[in-house]
């Protein structure tokens, strides 16, 4: 197929790609579909041969038992590379999710994908002058494959579960960011990711490394229409935080509820490192999320903040993972559910403190609001301490709306549905203090409309 770009302005459709903008591949995995999109990619043979090795591991694998049961996942349901979107209708919606200003340019700093592929990149002089890349991993590839081939695939591996294998296999987009030692970034880097296809699977692969004494605030954003099939979206992220670095990886995801959302988020902290997730999941007909930090290096620092809404027909399973293993680690997690209208909410965590990891602290902190008779909310976590000079503190609590703080509200002339809110923004006030200020007036803005469906 000969290569074909439509540019719009400051848009570039295919993007690192040399498929046509409408191609769509039929739906159902095979060993020729993963060679067709490696083809298309025109990428090197030890890429393809990634791709091939997960192939088969993910035929092999049996379905992951940490989490709700995913049996009924049929992968024969779904399109696996698909680029598509009409860029006057992709203009018009980045504009609507602010992602592009309203004289059409583009926000700095920032990555968008529609389905399989990256349809805008914009790189901000800032980061040219500091010598910071922040591209595809397409182009990654290209350009810098060493870097590509030192840190591609080891934090996550494709035998590390079912799901990294298939990532692993048809992977297409993401983004991939380096920061050089001692440079320090003010302005969070951002990116866009948007199912847009029906029955399509969405498989972008994030790589993010931060050199010594860097630091690095990155931000996403998840979307999809409504449709009758369910989509599939299974993404891998691979985050490594070197000696005295900070890296922040804030996510706001509003998936509709047809979407699967099985993703593997995993950082390795060397030592005096700091890792900070801000995860904030709304939505999904099912969502398994689980940030993992490895704590490898003495005095590493990690946390994860998160929150999960669980409405009718929507399974939240979310939390956090941390593995202590350097000296004097310190990790905290702070967990935030709510469930409505029949909502099921349910944080799933684990800490782990190896033999040798002395003097390492963990705290955990599980709160679940629940806000009607038909939902539900678990708290299940995992913990083992191997160390006896370390320690471990956790809290959980399940609590439903206070009534009297309710008509305190009302009686100040506040109605119901408002005064709920108010109180649902005051619990999620830790994580929301943590976003920057657009990003939590959409939250506010989601959260309303979640809470009113």
């Amino acid at each position: 197929m000969k290569s074909k770009i439509i540019t719009n302005k400051n848009y570039q459709f295919g993007f690192h790609s040399n498929v046509h903008p409408t191609t769509i591949f039929k739906r159902g995995l095979s060993e020729t579909i993963v060679r067709q999109i490696s083809q298309i990619k025109h990428e090197p043979e030890w890429m393809l041969n990634i791709r091939l090795k997960a192939y088969r591991a993910f035929k092999k694998l049996k379905n992951p038992t940490w989490g709700p049961n995913l049996e009924q996942i049929n992968f024969n349901e779904y399109i696996y590379y698909s680029v598509t979107q009409d860029v006057s209708a992709t203009n018009k919606e980045f504009k609507k999710l602010n992602v592009v200003k309203g004289d059409g340019t583009i926000l700095s700093g920032s990555n968008a994908q529609y389905d399989s592929e990256v349809v805008y990149h914009d790189l901000i002089k800032e980061l040219q002058e500091k010598k910071v890349i922040f591209t595809t991993i397409e182009e990654a590839m290209v350009k810098y494959p060493k870097l590509v081939r030192t840190y591609f695939g080891t934090l996550v591996s494709c035998l590390d579960n079912k799901y990294a294998a298939l990532n692993t296999a048809v992977w297409s987009g993401g983004s991939f960011i380096y920061v050089p030692k001692n440079v320090k970034l003010k302005r969070p880097l951002q990116a866009y990711f948007r199912i847009n296809t029906k029955s399509v699977g969405q498989f972008e692969r994030t790589l993010i490394i931060a050199d010594e004494k860097a630091q690095v605030h990155y931000v996403e954003g998840c979307t999809a229409p409504i449709y009758a099939a369910n989509n599939l979206h299974a993404a891998v992220v691979e985050v490594f935080v070197h000696k005295n670095a900070l890296v922040r990886y804030s996510t706001i995801q509003n998936w509709s509820d047809n979407v699967l959302n099985l993703v593997t988020k995993r950082c390795r902290c060397d030592a005096n490192a700091t890792m900070e997730w801000i995860d904030g999941n709304l939505g999904s007909k099912l969502n398994m999320k689980y940030p993992a930090t490895i704590l490898a290096g003495n005095n590493a620092k990690a946390r994860c903040i998160s929150i999960a809404v669980a409405h009718q027909n929507v399974i939240q399973d979310t939390g956090a993972k941390m593995i202590h293993i350097g000296k004097n680690t310190r990790s905290q997690i702070i967990s935030k559910s709510i469930a409505h209208s029949g909502g099921n909410a349910t944080y799933r965590g684990l800490i782990e403190i190896k033999r040798g990891a002395h003097n390492s602290y963990s705290e955990v902190t599980c709160d679940s609001l629940i806000l009607d008779k038909t939902s539900k909310s678990d708290t299940i976590p995992t913990e083992i301490i191997r160390d006896s000079s370390s320690y471990l503190k956790h809290e959980a609590k399940i609590t439903d709306i206070d009534k009297e703080k309710l008509f305190y509200l009302n009686t100040k002339g506040i109605n119901l549905a408002q005064a709920k809110h108010l109180l649902v923004l005051g619990f999620i006030g830790p994580f929301v203090d943590e976003l920057p200020m657009e990003y939590a007036v959409e939250l506010n803005r989601l959260l309303k409309a979640d809470l009113n469906s």
